[in-house]
């Protein structure tokens, strides 16, 4: 297939190419294989929604380190505030010598976090170690044990957040005995909801399944909290109702059971909104952020009602670098930015012109099962045939890897595997958009004939 031409991408030497090739050998030689990747190569320089390579290719970014870099990379104002930083103090550690940037990032997200109560906030360092900590602060306040998450859930994979999680491998398969005290339930998934049955009636269904599970797995007032992402992020982007969402915090404030929200994915404009469970007016007892918070600085926090988050007594949460100064003027600086520059707006101007494309790959491409996207966060699913509905892996990682190779990094998700999701900047100029697009389109044809 003859390449397109492009402006953005610039390809000079196959993907990987020879400096690439010899750092693999060395990352072979010196790196377990856990640690997956997906682009085949090595930045060396990241600007916006642009990654350039060792061997200087550019690449549009439509991974967006996963859904952490909604403000785009290396934004000046944050790297103007890190370099200030750096020069006063890199850290003491909270805990020692405490430090404002802490209180002002607290008191911010206090601000912005959906509800009007009174909010307190934590910082920690990723959004696993954020989800556990959110789950003992619901159990120091509650006095329950039990938690609730949902099949195709995912919460990260320290060990309570991978009991959390709901895909076996790769995230679980040996690597029990989990946590106990953890609960699946159903979350809706329309586009394989039984034949014959309305989104409405498996609303319906799946929420009678939750007051059913109180009667034979265990007791409402044995659970301390539902842990709930707004929007499913590795489980392939399936998103719910308002109706279910706002059913089951109807079911926990009917128990007392305290309401997470995991918005590490869906976070910081995302989804068109500050905070995805804005769009289901719904608002969550606990938040818990990371990920897109401060532009790639490792931080998170637990967000959550005062009289929640003081249940814990002094020195029974925190970490040594908890909230360290570097991600608290990085994520003060983001968030300046997602008011300034008013990217969650952004967020839906690019959600719509990536859904437009979708659906006109789904016209033409019988593999295109379903379309579907919340703001900025949107995925296709790549099906066999569009009437069994078969999830076809093989064919999914096929077109990844080659828009890798085509200068396009791209991501796949969902529980089979066989979902295109998009992650890209919200920065992102709508030219690039519209090539990257276009790569994603080409890569369509050639394999989906």
């Amino acid at each position: 297939m003859k390449p397109m031409a492009t402006k953005y991408i610039q390809l000079n030497t196959a993907v990987p190419g020879p400096r690439a090739q010899e750092l693999l050998a060395r990352k072979e030689e010196n790196i377990p294989r856990g640690p997956f990747t997906t682009a085949p190569t090595f930045v060396v320089k990241a600007d916006g929604a642009l990654l350039t390579d060792v061997d200087g290719n550019t690449f549009i970014d439509f991974a967006g380190a996963i859904g952490t870099m909604n403000a785009g990379h290396c934004p000046p104002q944050v790297v103007k505030a890190l370099k200030q930083q750096v020069e006063q103090y890199i850290h003491t550690c909270f805990h020692v010598m405490m430090y404002e940037p802490y209180v002002q990032l607290a008191e911010k997200l206090n601000q912005i976090t959906p509800g009007s109560h009174t909010k307190k906030t934590f910082f920690l360092n990723s959004g696993a170690e954020a989800v556990e900590n959110a789950v003992k602060i619901a159990r120091k306040y509650t006095g329950r044990k039990a938690v609730i998450s949902f099949e195709r859930g995912y919460h990260g994979r320290t060990l309570l957040a991978m009991s959390l999680t709901s895909k076996i491998k790769p995230y679980k398969y040996q690597f029990g005995p989990f946590a106990p005290e953890i609960y699946k339930m159903s979350y809706p998934y329309y586009y394989r909801r039984p034949e014959g049955m309305t989104p409405e009636q498996m609303d319906d269904f799946l929420l009678q399944r939750f007051h059913d599970f109180f009667l034979g797995d265990v007791a409402p007032d044995d659970v301390a909290a539902v842990i709930m992402e707004p929007v499913q992020g590795e489980g392939g982007f399936v998103i719910p109702s308002k109706r279910f969402v706002q059913g089951v915090k109807q079911i926990c404030e009917q128990h007392g059971i305290l309401f997470i929200a995991d918005e590490v994915q869906t976070g910081f404009g995302r989804t068109g909104r500050m905070f995805a469970m804005e769009h289901f007016d719904v608002v969550p007892d606990l938040v818990v952020m990371s990920k897109s918070i401060a532009a790639g600085l490792p931080i998170s926090a637990v967000t959550g009602r005062a009289e929640i988050m003081d249940a814990p007594n002094p020195g029974e949460i925190g970490g040594t670098y908890g909230g360290s100064p570097l991600g608290c003027v990085a994520a003060l600086e983001v968030i300046k930015m997602m008011e300034e520059q008013n990217l969650p707006e952004r967020a839906q101007r690019i959600g719509e012109l990536t859904l437009q494309a979708f659906r006109r790959f789904q016209e033409r491409f019988p593999q295109v099962g379903d379309v579907r996207g919340l703001g900025a966060m949107c995925a296709m699913e790549i099906v066999r045939d569009r009437e069994s509905k078969e999830p076809d892996k093989e064919l999914t990682a096929r077109i990844v890897q080659t828009c890798n190779r085509r200068g396009l990094v791209i991501l796949s998700a969902g529980l089979y595997s066989n979902v295109i999701r998009i992650l890209a900047p919200l920065v992102i100029t709508e030219e690039q958009l519209a090539e990257g697009l276009a790569v994603l389109e080409g890569v369509l044809e050639e394999w989906c004939r």
